[in-house]
């Protein structure tokens, strides 16, 4: 499997733990960058970009491999969509078209 850029995915972290829903731009032996948020937002920045306002918690990220400890793509699971199907669903946006113009 080869996650390329422009791929929605979701990055596990550690020290803190933390979980990221974005869009990759680059992967690499140093590091990951990443264009997107803390998953825990994704329910706000759905309703922000519903209601045409303002969201404050995503941006351009980088992670270091040290703190990475697992980046999938962001794919359904059985009868669950994924969070870039779910946002489409309810938003009738493209994610991918969407973040590029914020």
């Amino acid at each position: 499997m080869r996650i390329i850029e422009g791929t929605p995915i979701v990055i596990v972290l550690q020290e803190p733990r933390e979980k990221i829903w974005g869009v990759l731009r680059e992967i690499s032996s140093a590091g990951v960058f990443v264009r997107g948020l803390d998953i825990n937002s994704f329910e706000d920045f759905v309703q922000a970009a519903i209601h045409d306002t303002p969201f404050y918690g995503i941006g351009d990220h980088f992670f270091p491999m040290w703190r990475i400890e697992k980046v999938t793509k962001d794919e359904p699971d059985g009868d669950i969509p994924s969070l870039e199907q779910q946002f489409e669903q309810r938003t009738e946006l493209r994610i991918t078209e969407f973040w590029q113009a914020i």
